[in-house]
């Protein structure tokens, strides 16, 4: 009699429960429906997850999709609708505006940062104090200026040395790349910069990478979804140990600046973020502390390490399955410079096709295809209402691939930016490091690295495929930037 009774009351239970999730996806269901007319038009979600697993499935793809639904398209984070800004005059008309300048929480990257520092901090005191100081220190320290020129030229003989070691066998250039770009943000960092064969800051550079995959990889989207997940096991632990590693690395430079501290004389960004915090002691609205430096620090370190490395590798793969592009950058190069005189950013103009490539590199890579903002106010765009707190996507994949603003939307070719005369022309959909309030802070050292390293690997040194190399998928893999897959390559000496 009890068993049947307990038989009868686990299946009630049962029924209750399937009756509960039933009724919860239908409310869902209802609830998404009861926005339409409300929002732009856009792909169809899941209830509870949206257009996760759509765009896990092929991000490049789902993201080539959504210009389908018009300038401005609706999609689905989980139960959060986005909105995502398809075309150029969309995009200067909202990242202009403080309203469109802030950033929605990420969890796993609040998690790992303690919601400090400048990349990812929302539009408030803190971020403006931390942005305005970033600005002003890296202009003391070189940025726009010469100095930084003879710092990346001198890193860009290093580079060249390290790729011609294989003597014509098939490298991976990746930890070369990487290094090089690195050191020069090092340089105004730390004061100093690291040999390709140091093996802690290998490491480093191999975690930070490593950190930045499982961010923007399904686990990480997994973990933004349901951040208490953070108490278990699983990849997002593998990120907050690499990120921790390289947070202490920050925190070992800073003991070590502290020792050796002349206030009459700051070597670098750390020296001058200490002396601001004394400055500032006595300031109840000061944001500086020691822990917003190390975060701070980390933060410059990654945007000035990842993003330029990322392109320049996307660049080889470019240049390698166009020769004929690499042949004519080379000829203008030797043309203009030989082959000992140093390429210099006063060589723009007399290299309009080597400038095009360079540019033409960074619209086909789009290592950022969908950078996020929020709205910080309720604001208007397009006709629409927007809430404050609404997450606004810039569709740089559809403004890059515009067939009304590209004459060669769809295929590398640095014609795009060059007029009919042949100079160098830059279209106004070529937005690669933003505009606003949150446009890139080192744009200026990327402008100047890219051109530099690119034009002095092309006068040196011949790229190829090795004998035998795969084919690469061009989609890449998305992370917090979009990567290209692992490749090698045979370095032949132009001398």
């Amino acid at each position: 009699m009890f068993a049947a009774f307990m038989k009868l009351d686990l299946a009630s239970v049962g029924l209750t429960l399937f009756l509960g999730l039933i009724f919860m996806v239908l409310f869902e269901i209802f609830r998404i429906h009861s926005y339409k007319g409300r929002i732009p038009p856009g792909p169809t979600p899941l209830p509870f997850v949206g257009i996760i697993p759509h765009f896990l499935k092929n991000p490049m793809g789902f993201i080539r999709s959504l210009s389908q639904y018009g300038d401005m398209t609706t999609m689905y984070l989980g139960r959060k609708p986005a909105l995502i800004l398809n075309t150029i005059q969309l995009a200067k008309e909202a990242l202009v505006q403080d309203a469109f300048s802030g950033r929605p929480p990420l969890p796993i990257i609040d998690w790992i940062t303690n919601v400090l520092g400048i990349m990812m901090v929302t539009f408030n005191h803190s971020w403006r104090q931390q942005r305005r100081f970033a600005l002003h220190t890296l202009r003391n320290f070189g940025l726009g200026k010469k100095s930084i020129e003879d710092r990346v030229l001198e890193e860009s003989q290093y580079l060249i040395a390290e790729m011609l070691k294989g003597k014509g066998k098939s490298v991976n250039p990746h930890h070369p790349i990487q290094n090089a770009v690195s050191n020069i943000i090092c340089s105004i960092m730390f004061g100093d910069r690291f040999d390709y064969d140091n093996k802690r800051f290998e490491y480093l550079l191999k975690m930070l990478n490593e950190s930045i995959m499982i961010a923007g990889s399904t686990a990480g989207r997994i973990f933004n979804l349901v951040p208490f997940i953070k108490h278990f096991p699983g990849p997002h632990q593998k990120v907050k140990m690499n990120v921790n590693d390289l947070l202490d690395f920050i925190r070992d430079e800073v003991v070590e600046h502290r020792k050796t501290l002349d206030p009459s004389s700051p070597r670098d960004f750390i020296d001058a973020y200490l002396l601001e915090i004394e400055k500032q002691k006595l300031n109840k609205d000061s944001t500086f502390h020691e822990e917003n430096l190390v975060i701070t620090a980390a933060d410059l370190f990654m945007a000035g390490t990842d993003t330029t490395e990322t392109t320049i590798r996307w660049g080889l793969l470019f240049l390698i399955q166009n020769p004929d592009v690499q042949e004519r950058c080379h000829e203008e190069i030797i043309q203009v410079l030989g082959y000992d005189r140093l390429p210099s950013m006063d060589d723009r103009d007399r290299l309009p096709y080597t400038h095009a490539t360079v540019h033409e590199i960074q619209r086909c890579a789009n290592i950022a295809p969908n950078v996020v903002h929020e709205t910080i106010q309720p604001t208007k765009l397009h006709g629409y209402n927007i809430p404050q707190g609404t997450t606004i996507m810039i569709n740089f994949e559809a403004i890059f691939k515009s067939k009304d603003h590209w004459k060669h939307p769809d295929t590398f070719n640095p014609e795009n930016f060059l007029d009919e005369d042949g100079h160098f022309s830059k279209p106004e959909s070529f937005i690669a490091f933003s505009l606003g309030p949150r446009s890139c802070l080192g744009e200026m050292l990327a402008r100047t690295e890219l051109f530099l390293f690119i034009t002095s690997l092309l006068q040196r040194i011949q790229f190829s495929w090795p004998p035998d190399a795969k084919p690469i998928d061009m989609d890449g893999i998305m992370g917090l930037v979009r990567c290209p897959q692992t490749f090698n390559v045979v370095c032949h000496s132009r001398d």
